[in-house]
């Protein structure tokens, strides 16, 4: 076949035939190799996060008898269990953390190890970030006038 009789075939464009260079055998591997360095290095930040926000632990000196609901809360934060109480009160459950306080010193420290490890430090901050802190539970039992009749605390 002569080439003045293909139709839309120009000649004069050697290269315009190649494939796509994702289909070559070094595109291929170069696509790989992206894939791998894209699953295998976490996103930095987050124990930088979990350290910089942490939770403030609530002040159990204000947690008492005799202290109302709302007072409570401020401490405590909304009740995760309500129930009715004996004689028109309500029994909440609460749950809250102690020893999780945000701290920039431990943001930053985590921040400088993710930049000199590449994020591989993630692997190691998410986890010691995520241990931070003890879950507590109290039970508080409350009047009809919403006014503290008892306290129990336990750790979950």
């Amino acid at each position: 076949m002569l080439a003045g009789q293909l139709k839309g075939v120009s000649m004069d464009a050697p290269h315009s035939w190649r494939a796509n260079p994702a289909s070559t055998l070094y595109g291929r591997w170069r696509l790989a190799a992206l894939g791998a360095i894209a699953l295998l290095c976490p996103s930095p930040g987050c124990s930088v996060y979990m350290a910089a926000v942490g939770s403030r632990d609530p002040d159990m000196g204000l947690v008492h008898r005799g202290a109302t609901r709302g007072e409570i809360e401020m401490q405590l934060g909304p009740p995760i269990q309500t129930s009715d109480g004996a004689d028109g009160g309500r029994v909440d459950v609460y749950e809250y953390e102690i020893g999780n306080e945000p701290s920039a010193g431990r943001a930053a420290c985590h921040g400088v190890m993710d930049f000199l490890t590449l994020g591989i430090w993630e692997l190691i901050g998410t986890p010691i970030e995520a241990a931070q802190g003890e879950t507590y539970r109290a039970t508080i039992w409350y009047d009809e006038r919403d006014t503290v009749l008892s306290v129990n605390h336990s750790p979950d």
